[in-house]
């Protein structure tokens, strides 16, 4: 227990005892906070009055877009090769963006007017360039995109081979009896 001048401020030091029932009584207010929070959960909810509109109507179950399935499989199908412009690695047939609907609509669009999936692409990568491939062609603009990661490995693989054999040449390396008398007075000085 402290004494003087500092025993009013900081106030006595807690015990054993003090901090076993300062944590029970963190634990009790625990427990009965689930306890409200579990029967606050489970009641019922109280009956809405008289000025409280009722509840809106289930919404309907959602419709297909369009009646024509093969050109809704040919939309899933290509939209899983292409990405959303606004998510940018998010699948345009995953991507809840606004402009990502516009694209599949755009598509189907073009589906309906009779367009193969190539000249469905072609319009896209027009319009939005090679961004909205997955798989962006071999060009020189992708040169590095294709051939970079097989570069890094190249570079990667040399400096290893590097490392190791001048790890080999210093470990072959016979030790000079000089430099050994004088590590071993180095290590016997510091002893």
């Amino acid at each position: 227990m402290r004494t003087g001048d500092d025993a009013g401020v900081m106030g006595p030091r807690p015990g054993l005892r003090g901090m076993l029932a300062r944590a029970s009584g963190v634990a009790s207010g625990l427990a009965s906070g689930l306890v409200l929070g579990l029967a606050l959960w489970l009641l019922p909810p109280l009956p809405a009055d008289a000025n409280t509109p009722p509840a809106p109507a289930p919404a309907p179950t959602a419709q297909p877009l369009h009646a024509d399935v093969a050109i809704e499989e040919r939309l899933t199908r290509l939209s899983r090769e292409l990405r959303c412009v606004v998510c940018q690695n998010e699948a345009l047939v995953e991507s809840p963006a606004e402009l990502a609907g516009a694209m599949r609509q755009e598509i189907r669009d073009l589906m309906k007017a009779g367009k193969t999936d190539q000249e469905v692409i072609d319009f896209l990568t027009a319009r939005y360039g090679d961004f909205v491939l997955f798989r962006p062609p071999f060009k020189p603009v992708t040169y590095l995109l294709w051939i970079g990661p097989f570069v890094f490995l190249a570079f990667g693989a040399l400096v290893w081979v590097v490392a190791l054999r001048a790890r080999r040449r210093f470990q072959g390396a016979p030790l000079d009896p000089a430099r050994l008398a004088d590590a071993a007075r180095l290590l016997q000085e510091k002893t």
